[in-house]
């Protein structure tokens, strides 16, 4: 039954996304980046409503308090990154504006990288280090600026279910250099979209959200390490069952 659901929604996906990509590209010209962004996110809306009913994959945020006491602050998020679910939720959920930090290569998918691109976010070429690292501080820099809330995946790419990959300091190296607060985020997405699987198992992510984390007289590698404990901590706490 699972498999016929996942197919399911793999046609909704096919459909749909050529769709909406291309009523974006048709409005953005007329709308401002801060509506462009609430046009484009009607579509995560849609997939996170659709996949409750469909697939049996529901979601429960706690912590989300711990966001609204710093919506006018400067602020960067820190999250685990364990399945595609989570970077289709974080638009759809959280209460202001995200620009992603994302390979470039992204921007070549049809349709859904097209659109992508006519938003303001930050695409780096992950094969130059430098040139990644730079892209980051300077567009970063630009976009807490404007207001907007940069989110990071500090492993870098997604991970299996109960397992790490070592933090990298991009992230804490932006916060430290602008005084920005960090907020980290733990959840157990992997556990109903797998990373790489095609099945969509049912059940309920859990995204914990965890109190702002002052960059204030901190080194980049003091924060990183702060905030790695506190997400695979969380982890143990939400997803206990992972880390037997």
């Amino acid at each position: 039954m699972q498999f016929i659901r996942s197919i399911l929604f793999a046609l909704f996906l096919v459909v749909f996304t050529p769709i909406w990509s291309v009523l974006c590209m048709l409005a953005f010209p007329f709308l401002s980046p801060e509506n462009r962004y609430t046009f484009i996110g009607l579509w995560n809306k849609i997939v996170i409503a659709l996949l409750k009913p469909l697939c049996g994959i529901h979601y429960e945020i706690r912590g989300m308090e711990n966001m609204q006491a710093v919506l006018n602050e400067r602020v960067i998020i820190l999250s685990k990154h364990q399945s595609a679910y989570e970077t289709i939720a974080y638009i759809a959920l959280l209460p202001k504006q995200l620009c992603f930090v994302f390979k470039r290569e992204l921007l070549w998918i049809p349709f859904f990288g097209w659109a992508l691109a006519l938003l303001k976010m930050i695409h780096i070429n992950r094969s130059n280090k430098q040139t990644a690292a730079h892209s980051v501080a300077t567009q970063g820099r630009k976009r807490l600026s404007e207001g907007k809330w940069i989110m990071l995946f500090p492993e870098g790419t997604r991970t299996a279910t109960g397992s790490t990959k070592p933090y990298r300091k991009g992230g804490a190296r932006l916060a430290s250099a602008t005084d920005a607060l960090v907020i980290p985020i733990a959840h157990n997405a992997g556990r109903c979209w797998p990373k790489n699987s095609f099945i969509k198992n049912p059940g309920t992510v859990i995204f914990s959200i965890g109190p702002a984390i002052s960059s204030a007289n901190k080194s980049a590698e003091q924060l990183q390490k702060e905030v790695e404990g506190w997400i695979e901590s969380e982890m143990r706490i939400i997803d206990p069952s992972a880390y037997k």
